[in-house]
């Protein structure tokens, strides 16, 4: 086990540890960090053997975030508390990256943790702290991931705890936290009034109170997800697959871009530092760019630093339904992050709950992956910075994907969610076999409402399911697809569809001459034709299609939205 100190932010002192510290004993400062002896500066060729023989050590080991306790601050293994957290799958955003022309887009999937939820790294590490101190009630406070978390880990540790949450978290969550035996404290106000809150109620009952970012145990958890990130990469580099333990097998890697959605700010900080430690470490060689987000309605951090201003500007009254990104006062943790953008690079932005919630839709519909509204502003980030041309499409990008989407959100959704299937009348279905037949088969034709029908001519087969999925999502169409000129002129012939979205670039008939061939049929002149192409276009071809097409979209540089709104433009 590698010696801990505590490291004052403020002063620079410097302490053994050995229970948690309210604050630095020197100075009072609040923000501590956690060093190690296997980190510490040293001659670099030292410093490196010594990484590299921690890694040998990582191939003898199973995958939870446990198998780097070395850098965990647990003195005694029989103190750790674990419900099998971390490990997470790093998933590469297939269609979406064919979507966006950005190939090398990876997803953190954290909704896998025992909770759902990132949080799940935080607690595991916070409670067994809590444990080996002997602490046997405590006070956190918390918009929701972060409560459930804490609760079930503290179940399984004995630890009475005490939750303070905001008014607007979902109900159901409240009753989640309070089936774990934890006490529910209900704020009517926001969530730093929460926070506040919660610190009197600890200080009046001399409860130890969980102090999130400022303390120890939160920003040492989420380093884990660097170290993961940092090892799964090594292998998807290498060619094997993501969920293989790497250890010493290949060299580790860190991503171009880290991105994440914030409130507090403590997964980035906690992130960075893993990364830190690990080129400190001489494993991996740079710290990753970060773009984080807020929600438009509650963006202390990102209005504050494209002001260039290096301490926040506090919002007061949140307005967003994104409740979990709501904290109006980040205070230190925005000063940290500044610090970091200033030394690697990128970005705050602020991200408006309507693109948020087209996010969580346009995710679910492509990607197959069901996402709580953070990870939401996350991925509209992540279009942001694309759009703009901030992330290039060599690049290589991790998105924290911090929690599953809640149940009872339903305001992602809408209510028409669903549509009803009448059944015949049952006498009526009684009197034959046949009649009951036939009134499934008029039932089940009364559920398919598609009466548009679309015609895909696309000889890649990616890009043709990539299209095919977009106009899928959407519910409302009848897909036809042939993936040559030859085949495709011949199903429009046959079917005559409603609209057709054509490839240029195809062996033998390319798209210029399926437009030309459709034009001089009487037939088919008047379909409406939608030409998405890689092919950057010559005056000359430019001048072919003009006039003769609908719309033209580039490969990898348009939204399921650029798409959609062409067909409903382009449909009568």
């Amino acid at each position: 086990m590698s010696n801990i100190k505590i490291v004052c932010r403020a002063c620079g002192a410097q302490f053994e540890f050995e229970r948690p510290l309210p604050a630095c004993p020197n100075c009072n400062n609040h923000w501590l960090d956690a060093e190690y002896e296997l980190t510490h500066p040293q001659q670099n060729g030292h410093l490196a053997q010594k990484g590299h023989d921690w890694l040998r050590q990582l191939d003898g080991r199973g995958a939870t975030l446990w198998r780097y306790r070395e850098l965990l601050p647990i003195h005694d293994d029989e103190n750790i508390i674990t419900l099998g957290e971390g490990w997470t799958p790093l998933l590469r955003a297939h269609n979406l990256g064919l979507m966006l022309g950005h190939p090398n887009i990876y997803i953190k999937d954290e909704r896998q943790g025992p909770t759902g939820s990132f949080k799940d790294r935080q607690a595991a590490i916070a409670i067994s702290v809590m444990k080996e101190a002997g602490i046997k009630e405590a006070v956190v406070s918390s918009t929701g991931n972060v409560a459930i978390a804490y609760s079930a880990y503290s179940a399984r540790a004995g630890i009475k705890l005490w939750v303070f949450v905001t008014s607007s978290v979902p109900a159901d969550k409240m009753r989640e936290v309070a089936l774990y035996g934890s006490e529910v404290i209900k704020v009517a106000g926001t969530y730093d009034e929460a926070k506040r809150i919660a610190a009197e109620f600890a200080a009046s009952k001399n409860l130890f109170l969980d102090r999130g970012i400022k303390g120890i145990a939160a920003k040492e958890a989420m380093k884990t997800l660097a170290f993961e990130v940092a090892e799964q990469l090594g292998s998807i580099h290498a060619g094997q697959n993501s969920t293989i333990l790497n250890g010493s097998h290949y060299p580790w890697r860190t991503p171009d871009w880290y991105l994440q959605a914030v409130s507090g700010g403590l997964g980035p900080v906690g992130v960075m530092k893993g990364f830190a430690e690990l080129k400190r470490l001489g494993l991996v060689e740079k710290l990753p760019k970060m773009g984080l987000f807020q929600t438009s309605g509650c963006a202390p951090m990102a209005t504050s630093f494209h002001k260039g201003l290096s301490v926040a500007e506090n919002v007061k009254e949140p307005r967003t339904d994104i409740t979990t990104l709501a904290t109006g006062a980040p205070g230190e943790a925005y000063e940290v992050l500044y610090e970091l953008l200033a030394q690697n690079g990128g970005t705050i932005d602020a991200i408006t709950d309507v693109e948020a919630f087209n996010a969580l839709h346009l995710v679910a519909k492509m990607d197959g992956l069901s996402v709580e509204p953070a990870t939401a502003v996350t991925f509209a980030g992540l279009f942001k910075l694309i759009r703009e041309g901030k992330i290039l499409p060599h690049e290589t990008v991790v998105l924290n994907c911090s929690g599953h989407t809640f149940p009872v959100e339903k305001h992602i959704i809408g209510e028409h969610y669903s549509r009803d299937m009448a059944l015949p009348d049952t006498a009526e279905l009684s009197r034959s076999n046949r009649s009951r037949e036939e009134g499934l088969l008029t039932a089940l034709e009364e559920l398919d409402s598609r009466v548009q029908r679309i015609t895909i001519v696309e000889d890649n087969l990616d890009a043709a399911r990539l299209i095919r999925r977009i106009l899928q999502a959407q519910g409302d169409f009848l897909i036809d697809e042939a993936h040559d000129g030859h085949a495709g002129l011949r199903l429009i012939q046959n079917t005559r569809p409603n609209l057709v979205i054509l490839d240029l670039m195809m062996p033998e008939l390319d798209g210029f001459a399926v437009v030309e061939a459709m034009k001089a049929d009487p037939r088919l002149r008047d379909i409406p034709i939608i030409v998405i192409t890689a092919k950057e276009l010559t005056g000359d071809e430019k001048e072919r299609l003009d006039g003769q097409i609908k719309a033209l979209l580039q490969k990898g540089s348009f939204m399921d939205s650029d798409l959609l709104n062409d067909i409903q433009q382009a449909l009568p």
